[in-house]
């Protein structure tokens, strides 16, 4: 997994996981990969993986089963599309729409740029 410098690792791979459940591939209720798994698997100290499923933990989105390992919860999509929602709505917007300004993007050209992305 490529990390980035403007974030976390821990939210970073926690995004992942939230990728993987809004793509279906992590189902409602079903298991994560254990802590020492994941953390093989993109090369990560388990630590920063464990930071991350106490975070996931917390916003809602995995439980945990004793001596089972790590589930899914079965709202975790609605969970994960609300968060989003908000983190977009509330920075990244902000930005975006500084700089459609900054270089003359039209709302009509916006919309239609939309427009086209959904189409694919």
């Amino acid at each position: 997994m490529n990390f980035k410098d403007n974030k976390a690792i821990y939210l970073q791979i926690a995004d992942r996981i939230g990728d993987q459940i809004l793509s279906g591939t992590l189902t409602a209720e079903g298991k994560v990969p254990s802590v020492r798994e994941l953390a093989a698997e993109i090369e990560v100290n388990a630590n920063t993986v464990a930071r991350t499923y106490e975070y996931l933990q917390q916003c809602g989105v995995i439980f945990t089963k004793r001596g089972l390992g790590y589930f899914v919860c079965p709202d975790a999509r609605e969970k994960i599309i609300t968060m989003r929602r908000e983190q977009l709505m509330q920075g990244e917007m902000d930005y975006f729409f500084g700089q459609l300004k900054a270089v003359g993007i039209t709302p009509a050209e916006l919309k239609e740029k939309y427009q086209e992305y959904l189409k694919h």
